[in-house]
């Protein structure tokens, strides 16, 4: 009986021993076929999470609807240095060497810090094949625009008038613009502050220039961060509490909202916008167990801003920006290659942001070169609907039509 029992469970191992195998085989067998269909490879730039988490996070969503390409799948994520105005070359490495890859056809780049029409250039030379996408450059964009094939910024035209309009709604009287040299040597920021100066002229407001340290400068974020700490209270008792902030930089974004919500003011949204631009460290509160949930990511603002003290002068877009624009022109540069969408429609690529952004509406339009007044056809402005915390929501405003004059105010 023993014999027969031994004999019995050995047959049992081998079968057990063998199956396992068989089904082993099976699933290396699916993985192999499951890496066969990535047929192509999109390479996506990003800053780290301590520069631009949101934009970061965008590429991780990609990763994970496509697969990183080092599993088989799509995606190949990099990031350019934390001080990439001091590491050019550095960033121009990691954006050029992409190219390397011979199934790489696309790369985009969310921010496009200096450095990048360089690298795009470079990677033309080599691989005239790969389509090169410029997310929120930071380069001057008729220069960008002759190395890239497609750019897509935030719309600093229509922005620069609709931030000043919203502001007028909600009741401010005066508008103060913080930033300091090196982003005001950005066409792209240096015309929209002439278009926040006109509008505030139509509707009647005050304009003020501040400036704040430059994070990247000898101060750091921390040195930066704690100037706007300490002005902020001064500023609310000199412009007064009906008086709306906006900064140009992510950094200063935190600290601002803090104090806005301790001392009156108003911010209506972001240089970047994003719910969890600067929010959730101005109002310590935790988004971990809603991280990538938008509108639970938002509803956890709106609720924390009321309780506060603050609603109906806070207002941000209601998904990220930084996260969007990587994932959707990822995803807009996925649907060219496979022919489904045009690389410079409008439409198209709306189709992309609107994947990531239900119920959020967009608008924007081509880029006019404010001296010659021609429309650059591969850059596209972009905006979301502004959406104000306590009550008021969605403004409307992708369905303003922005006086045509603005387009050239520089």
């Amino acid at each position: 009986m023993r014999k027969v029992l031994s004999i019995v469970l050995s047959v049992f191992l081998v079968l057990s021993f063998s199956c396992s195998k068989k089904e082993t085989q099976k699933a290396d067998t699916t993985t192999n076929a499951t890496q066969k269909e990535a047929e192509f490879h999109i390479g996506v730039v990003t800053g780290t999470v301590s520069q631009s988490e949101d934009d970061l996070r965008g590429a991780e969503k990609l990763i994970e609807e496509y697969g990183s390409t080092n599993e088989g799948g799509m995606v190949t994520h990099v990031t350019y240095p934390d001080n990439f105005m001091e590491e050019q070359e550095t960033t121009i490495a990691v954006i050029a060497g992409l190219a390397d890859d011979p199934k790489m056809k696309a790369v985009i780049v969310n921010q496009s810090v200096p450095g990048t029409t360089e690298a795009f250039r470079q990677i033309k030379e080599k691989r005239p094949d790969i389509i090169c996408i410029a997310g929120e450059s930071h380069e001057d964009i008729p220069q960008i625009a002759k190395s890239a094939d497609l750019v897509a910024n935030n719309d600093f035209v229509a922005r620069g008038y609709l931030i000043i309009r919203t502001a007028h709604e909600l009741g401010c009287d005066t508008f103060v613009h913080i930033s300091f040299p090196r982003h005001l040597s950005y066409e792209t920021m240096s015309r929209r502050v002439a278009i926040m100066r006109a509008a505030c002229e139509e509707f009647g407001m005050k304009f003020v220039l501040e400036t704040a340290p430059d994070p990247t400068s000898d101060v750091g974020v921390a040195g930066a961060q704690q100037y706007v700490l300490e002005k902020v209270p001064a500023w609310i008792n000199q412009y007064g509490k009906k008086s709306a902030f906006f900064c140009t930089n992510d950094a200063h974004t935190e600290p601002l909202l803090k104090q806005l919500v301790e001392y009156g003011g108003y911010f209506i949204e972001a240089d970047l916008p994003s719910p969890l631009m600067g929010y959730p460290g101005a109002l310590g509160i935790d988004l971990s167990q809603e991280a990538g949930d938008f509108a639970a990511i938002l509803k956890k603002v709106e609720n924390s801003i009321i309780e506060k003290g603050g609603a109906n002068r806070f207002g941000t877009w209601a998904y990220s920006y930084g996260f969007t624009q990587s994932a959707a022109l990822g995803q807009h540069a996925i649907n060219v290659i496979k022919g489904e969408s045009e690389l410079t429609n409008m439409k198209d690529l709306q189709k992309a942001y609107n994947k990531y952004t239900p119920g959020a509406k967009w608008n924007g339009a081509f880029y006019t070169d404010a001296n010659t007044g021609t429309k650059l056809r591969n850059v596209l402005l972009v905006y979301q609907d502004t959406y104000i915390m306590g009550g008021k929501g969605y403004m409307g405003n992708a369905d303003v039509v922005v006086p045509e004059k603005y387009f050239t105010t520089k």
